[in-house]
């Protein structure tokens, strides 16, 4: 006849190995490694969906990975072991669609004539900003490129810019051209010309004033 210790020991032994087991399933899940083309859940490896899907629900033991296509504005560009795809990409102001967005890859965006990217990517651009405008006084030293900014410099003394020009203009020279000088060039403006008053043509008119007074006193 089993005695009660002896009851009690068989019973901890039983007790003991259920710990064990349960430690080593925990170990186990714990130190799962997947092969590359598998992603791991809870207590297994499944089989990745490739690009252009996701996954719909996880392997068992009975069946492997069920996968779904990404639906219209989502993308997925490599095999993988998620539940949903990525949104694809809309381009900001300052860019244009280079390339749409497919199912296995995402929208490129390009830069705008009168932009620079300033957040460039492996095969586009995902930020861009407006090519400044050179003040009045200034020159376009350099022109803005797609992925630079426009250069802006001074004008010197005796030339003038509108901020349009690549390089400063010479100020208009009133005496070389026989002309009177009415207003001053400055750094934005050129110099004002006007025909010069001869002194001859003076003389002629105030002679014809005076003649013509006299016709009128009756002299």
């Amino acid at each position: 006849m089993v005695s009660v210790k002896q009851k009690l020991s068989h019973n901890e032994k039983l007790c003991s190995n259920s710990s064990q087991m349960i430690v080593m399933r925990a170990f186990t899940v714990h130190t799962l490694t997947c092969h590359p083309s598998q992603y791991k859940t809870e207590d297994r490896c499944c089989p990745l969906c490739p690009p252009g899907s996701r996954i719909k629900s996880d392997c068992t033991e009975f069946r492997s990975t069920s996968c779904l296509p990404c639906t219209d504005g989502t993308f997925m560009d490599k095999h993988n072991g998620l539940k949903h795809c990525v949104s694809c990409t809309t381009c900001d102001s300052g860019l244009t669609v280079k390339q749409t967005c497919t199912a296995t890859s995402d929208t490129v965006c390009e830069t705008m004539e009168g932009f620079f990217c300033v957040d460039p990517r492996k095969s586009g651009c995902a930020e861009a900003q407006k090519h400044k405008s050179c003040n009045l006084g200034q020159y376009i030293s350099r022109r803005g490129t797609t992925s630079t900014d426009t250069e802006c410099s001074d004008c010197s003394n005796g030339t003038f810019s509108d901020g349009t020009l690549t390089s400063c203009q010479q100020h208009t020279q009133c005496e070389s051209e026989q002309l009177q000088l009415i207003k001053a060039g400055t750094s934005s403006s050129d110099a004002e010309c006007g025909e010069k008053s001869s002194s001859v043509t003076a003389i002629v008119s105030v002679l014809v004033v005076f003649v013509l007074s006299l016709i009128a006193l009756g002299v």
